[in-house]
């Protein structure tokens, strides 16, 4: 285990987890993603798709002048393609590559609310074994009525890919 890794597992177990978080549904279950991540909200827009990206990157879409990347989280994840409704959206995020600030959009299901979570709500995530890597995983917010996966949005794409999404823009 290398040390960043090591320094990262002792942030989230500490609990520097608190605070409010942008949550969101994909195939019925509940996500989070830090607010200070969040950028803006829209809703779907046509997206021009680039050749030679991974399936998972839609394309990419102009915002106020801006061409900016968008993923469909639910095919990063290996989830069942869904037809876009009405309440599908694009949540524009802030990722922070090795180098430089991304900014890109996920698609999601739909946006349900900010919730402000406390420490003592969040576990840490469980141990899948060892060929699983949940290192995009901040922790398991136990809320009224089931849990919230908390994203580390920075930890969702490889740096690998990107580099790639990158590229597309």
């Amino acid at each position: 285990m290398n040390e960043t890794k090591i320094i990262d597992q002792a942030v989230k177990a500490v609990g520097n987890r608190e605070g409010k978080y942008l949550t969101f549904s994909m195939a019925g279950e509940e996500y989070g993603i830090g607010i200070l991540k969040i950028k803006e909200i829209i809703g779907m827009m046509p997206i021009t798709s680039v050749p030679r990206t991974p399936a998972f990157v839609k394309g990419v879409i102009n915002l106020r002048g801006k061409v900016i990347p968008v993923v469909d989280l639910r095919l990063r994840f290996g989830l069942p393609p869904a037809e876009y409704t009405e309440r599908t959206c694009i949540i524009v995020v802030e990722i922070q590559a090795e180098s430089a600030t991304i900014v890109i959009g996920i698609v999601v299901d739909s946006v349900s609310e900010v919730l402000n979570i406390k420490a003592d709500d969040i576990e840490d995530t469980p141990t899948f074994g060892t060929r699983l890597d949940t290192d995009y995983i901040l922790g398991m917010a136990k809320m009224q009525g089931g849990v919230k996966i908390l994203l580390d949005i920075d930890r969702v794409l490889t740096a690998e890919e990107l580099v790639l999404i990158d590229k597309a823009a």
